[in-house]
């Protein structure tokens, strides 16, 4: 179970590469393309909006032809997408490059969910998520670094081929190691399902716990986006500081998450969503008070903005593995078009609020501390209806 988790991970792990590898460098690309600073960050969201109305396809696809094909099959467009991102002239070529991406983590994101929904149930499966969102933040911590080490040594296509040739390993090892996992009883369906879909839409439940996700990762994403913006052009941090910054605050994820795995035994997945409220809300109060207390000469510091962000992303520790199993829970039979629907709403409900979060016209720590109260709130709903259930969900028919 150990090695088959870790393909899982390493499956994952081509979403949060495609995103933090190439922050330190989103200057130098800019300047490579002759293209606003601004247009380029716009790729980050972009790249998991793309991702997540990609799964409503490949969630029937992973049900109707299997996880490991499609495993491939995501590979391939991710290797494809990298290396026009690498080789890219032009800005339109750069987005065209991080759509292709994002079509290709949308199909490892829905196997690798699907797998920990194929093989554990309950805590187990809580457990399983907190494991993989845990492991998924040393890519945070040690990404940038790596990209901008990348980027000063030749330039910023370098971490594009780095992408590249992580693509081609982990191909490798998807096609010796990789089991099917997809159930015998498996409900197949043609084209899109829309009614399996409507039918999943309809309980507030799986809402509930869905847009929790979409809420916590919408809060990260917004504080991805803006980081470069305040911590280099207005804080004045290098590169290469950035990324120390940047990493320690995963490294920080990654500690919290395994608190979080034994909060889940000991305390309950309840607990752990109270908390996920309890810990964006007061990110989002410590962000405006540094706002309000702090003099005008110590508002660009790097701590104003990094200290409350540590605090609010715990949340996202605390949420992501409680709300993806009992949103999953009922949906033993239909893993993948569950575990579809329900990364749709987590990427493209997260990538867009934070899109119309950053979009608005106020300051970027304001933009933050919104996009935190909305995660607390959505956290708050998921807590009240998990203090509704008892034990497993029985599978709707």
């Amino acid at each position: 179970m150990q090695k088959f988790t870790l393909l899982l991970l390493s499956l994952v792990l081509l979403a949060p590469l495609g995103i933090d590898l190439y922050l330190p460098t989103l200057p130098q690309i800019a300047e490579g393309l002759d293209t606003p600073v601004n247009l380029v960050q716009t790729t980050i969201p972009l790249f998991l909006l793309v991702m997540g109305l990609g799964q409503l396809v490949t969630g029937p696809l992973v049900d109707n032809y299997g996880r490991k094909p499609i495993a491939l099959l995501g590979l391939a467009l991710y290797i494809t997408g990298s290396a026009i991102a690498a080789t890219a002239t032009s800005f339109p070529l750069f987005v065209l490059a991080r759509l292709v991406q994002g079509c290709g983590v949308c199909c490892s994101a829905v196997v690798a969910f699907s797998g920990v929904r194929d093989r554990l149930s309950g805590d187990d499966a809580a457990r399983a998520y907190g494991f993989l969102n845990g492991a998924l933040n040393i890519v945070p911590a040690l990404a940038p670094l790596l990209g901008g080490l990348l980027a000063s040594a030749f330039d910023w296509r370098a971490p594009f081929w780095f992408l590249c040739a992580y693509g081609v390993l982990i191909t490798l090892l998807v096609i010796i190691w990789l089991p099917e996992t997809r159930p015998a009883d498996t409900l197949r369906v043609k084209g899109l399902p829309i009614k399996q879909y409507a039918a999943i839409l309809r309980q507030p439940r799986f809402l509930a716990f869905a847009f929790a996700n979409a809420g916590a990762l919408g809060m990260v994403l917004t504080y991805v986006s803006l980081a470069p913006q305040v911590l280099m052009t207005e804080g004045g941090l290098t590169p290469i500081q950035f990324s120390f910054a940047f990493g320690a605050n995963g490294f920080w994820i990654m500690f919290v998450s395994m608190f979080v795995n034994k909060a889940i035994r000991k305390a309950g997945r309840p607990f752990c969503l109270a908390m996920g409220f309890f810990t964006m809300l007061l990110g989002a109060v410590l962000l405006v008070a540094g706002m309000q207390i702090f003099p005008a000469e110590m508002q660009t510091h790097w701590a104003l903005y990094m200290f409350p962000v540590a605090v609010s992303v715990a949340g996202l520790a605390f949420t992501v593995g409680p709300a993806t199993s009992y949103a999953l829970e009922p949906y033993q039979q239909q893993a993948g078009v569950a575990s579809a629907l329900q990364g749709f709403i987590q990427m493209a409900g997260g990538a867009s609020g934070s899109l119309v979060i950053v979009a608005l016209p106020v300051a970027e720590k304001l933009s933050l501390s919104l996009m935190m109260l909305l995660g607390a709130a959505l956290a708050f709903i998921a807590w009240h209806c998990s203090r509704k259930m008892r034990g497993s969900l029985t599978a709707l028919k």
